[in-house]
């Protein structure tokens, strides 16, 4: 049984399990370097009528704001929650009766994209603002679940990819919270023992060069890397990984022709399925991708990495600090995806039953703020705003050292904080590489029918990864009769 690096839930996967030997007590829900040291900064209140991370949904206590979110990868008691301490600790100095509180809610992306349309259509749990998936937004739009927002929420500093995910039909409905784009990871230490000269890849590669480097990992009478098996993995299992590895590959053969318009409606052609489909098969040919990869998450395809079972792997922004407390920065790099990389991240919206609107409108303002933001960077999050990454002036107010011994280090005096950064605490590859990617990044189709589209699109392509996989243009006429049923065209 593959072992599992320890990572929260997020709006990708059923990220869930056992922890990697080797990281164990690194990856055990605590905030690194400066995210613990923001934690002493940020928890100066005493609490005011919050529950926990992982809390029921129950109805807020008078007074109350809540927020219910998906899991926060930086751990228990993370970057969410001392941001959502940091507002309260201002309503105490304010003297207002009015704090918030933090709802985690359990489960896989779908299952809690479930649970929040219930109670919201049911009004079963008295939440005030919801965090939601960017590709969640239409639906909940469309449905009148949550409200529509002032336009001066979103300004000119949110990245621009990045602020398309908060409007539909005209209407800002949410505003960008963390964002996410793929991004390509990849073992320096393998590369070297094949001996590749330049193993500095950020300025980025294709997908030819990939499999190059593959091949020279591989080459007959080379001793390869200890537990090495295949070239890269990736997330290919039955849930929204297979789909956003999909939209990858199908947007990077059509020359970013998506699949639906601006207003929902289906707009691929057959051809389009097709080329799409090719390049799909070819990024995933048994001769350089884990077998496992079929199968696997976010977790599992981490930890193979991880193990070493892979010279390449696709994830997102936080397995950079995650990666970090179990590979040096003499093994492991970081890159530009080869081709198309998917947006993704979280939006925070209004739920329309909230009976403190004011309030919860001036919640979010604070949470998606500059300052809360570059917070959100440091600990590991892609931030959503250009000044988190070049604004040197923006800081989470922690005036350290990156690496410097601090209350969060271990007994000897060493960080905590594995993860490398710049000289201005960055994450060392956050303007240089993730702000870039996140400008270039593509959305998925939007539209209010996203969850019958991606169960059908993941569906209809695993049959690519069976013994007797179709040819391309007979699985690109399926796909296409049955994206016709659920999309309007």
């Amino acid at each position: 049984m593959r072992r599992r690096l320890r990572t929260s839930g997020r709006g990708h996967g059923r990220v869930q399990g056992r922890v990697h030997g080797r990281v164990q007590g690194r990856l055990s829900g605590r905030v690194y370097g400066y995210g613990l040291a923001l934690a002493l900064l940020l928890t100066a209140c005493s609490g005011g009528g919050q529950a926990g991370p992982g809390a029921t949904a129950t109805p807020g206590a008078s007074g109350d704001i809540v927020v219910a979110s998906g899991r926060d990868v930086t751990g228990k008691g993370g970057i969410r929650q001392q941001l959502i301490d940091a507002w309260n600790a201002q309503q105490d100095r304010e003297h207002s009766d009015v704090h918030a509180r933090l709802v985690e809610l359990p489960g896989s992306a779908d299952q809690q994209r479930s649970q929040l349309l219930g109670a919201l259509q049911s009004g079963s749990a008295q939440y005030d603002v919801v965090n939601l998936d960017v590709t969640w937004v239409p639906e909940f739009a469309a449905a009148h679940l949550i409200r529509p927002l002032p336009d001066a929420l979103v300004g000119a500093d949110v990245i621009k990819s990045v602020a398309s995910t908060a409007r539909w039909g005209g209407k800002l409905y949410a505003v960008p919270f963390n964002s996410d784009v793929g991004l390509l990871y990849y073992r320096r230490d393998h590369l070297k023992q094949a001996h590749v000269q330049d193993t500095d890849l950020s300025k980025g590669i294709t997908w030819r060069q990939l499999r190059d480097l593959i091949d020279a990992v591989e080459a007959p009478g080379r001793s390869r890397p200890k537990g090495y098996e295949k070239g890269w993995t990736t997330q290919l299992g039955p849930y929204e990984g297979r789909t956003v590895n999909g939209i990858e590959a199908f947007l990077s053969a059509t020359d970013g022709a998506g699949l639906t318009d601006e207003n929902g409606r289906y707009t691929a052609t057959v051809q389009q399925l097709t080329d799409g489909i090719a390049e799909l098969r070819a990024r995933t040919q048994g001769a350089y991708t884990l077998g496992d990869a079929v199968r696997s998450d976010e977790g599992e395809s981490l930890t193979d990495f991880a193990d070493g079972r892979t010279a390449f792997l696709r994830h997102w922004p936080y397995a950079y600090r995650t990666l970090h407390q179990s590979l040096t920065d003499a093994q492991l790099g970081v890159a530009p995806l080869p081709g198309r990389a998917v947006l993704g991240g979280q939006n925070l919206a209004l739920a329309g039953s909230s009976q403190q609107a004011d309030k919860a409108r001036e919640l979010i303002r604070f949470l998606t703020s500059r300052e809360s933001e570059r917070c959100l960077l440091d600990a590991g999050f892609a931030a959503t705003r250009e000044s988190a990454y070049t604004a040197d002036d923006v800081t989470c107010g922690v005036a350290r050292t990156p690496g410097a011994a601090s209350p969060s280090a271990s007994p000897s005096g060493e960080s905590a904080d594995r993860m490398p950064r710049d000289d201005h605490g960055r994450p060392a590859y956050a303007r240089t590489i993730l702000l870039p990617a996140l400008r270039r990044a593509v959305q998925r189709p939007r539209t209010p029918l996203y969850g019958a589209f991606t169960q059908t699109f993941a569906t209809e392509l695993g049959t690519l990864f069976t013994d007797d996989p179709p040819g391309d243009a007979e699985l690109a006429a399926e796909l296409d009769k049955e994206l016709r049923k659920v999309l309007p065209g």
